[in-house]
């Protein structure tokens, strides 16, 4: 994790607003969830990052993680959707998401509010196509690629996404949660916003 405390706003958080997305500015722990993808469409790296960037007692605070924006490398080669895997499609998705059980194993940011929108990528390599767009509600959920058991890691990191945004290490995601759950706490509300942008 990289973290930042700052008076002025963040640059990552000037582009979004300059892009014509929300920002959230008002409140503190109002929480502007940031995906970046990176150039490189080979499925089965770790390369995009995930940003969290906030206000706290008059101060931005700008919170980055290791994580992949896209699915795994087996998901492109044997995809379980018969559409072909989904690859979210930059943009900004608002209130979409709230706390909730991935796979009905442990608390993460949950499509549950609002529809979202993928590519579906089937030529069965293992090379991102953003092309062939569907719309809808298809558990693109922001969760770990593994939990903070030893060896777990290197087991996870395989079979990690279908499309999912997913966090490398389990200690960030735990942050990014503590999070998430700070802006229910603070009364800013308890659904999220996820703006992914494209490098």
């Amino acid at each position: 994790m990289k973290y930042q405390k700052s008076k002025e706003m963040p640059a990552l958080l000037e582009r979004c607003r300059d892009l014509g997305y929300a920002i959230f500015t008002g409140k503190d722990y109002d929480l502007n969830i940031i995906g970046v993808r990176s150039p490189n469409r080979v499925a089965g790296e770790f390369d995009d990052e995930i940003h969290c960037i906030y206000k706290e007692d008059g101060y931005w605070i700008h919170e980055s993680y290791q994580a992949t924006t896209d699915p795994s490398a087996e998901q492109h080669i044997n995809p379980s959707n018969p559409k072909g895997v989904a690859i979210l499609k930059a943009g900004q998705y608002r209130g979409v998401y709230e706390l909730d059980l991935h796979r009905k194993t442990y608390l993460a940011l949950c499509q549950r509010k609002g529809k979202v929108t993928v590519y579906r990528d089937k030529n069965r390599d293992n090379i991102s196509n953003h092309e062939n767009e569907d719309t809808g509600f298809f558990g693109i959920n922001i969760h770990r690629a593994a939990s903070a058991k030893q060896g777990d890691l290197v087991k996870s990191t395989r079979f990690y996404s279908a499309g999912c945004q997913v966090f490398l290490h389990p200690a960030d995601f735990a942050r990014f949660i503590v999070l998430c759950q700070m802006q229910v706490s603070a009364g800013v509300g308890d659904t999220f916003s996820y703006t992914l942008l494209e490098d």
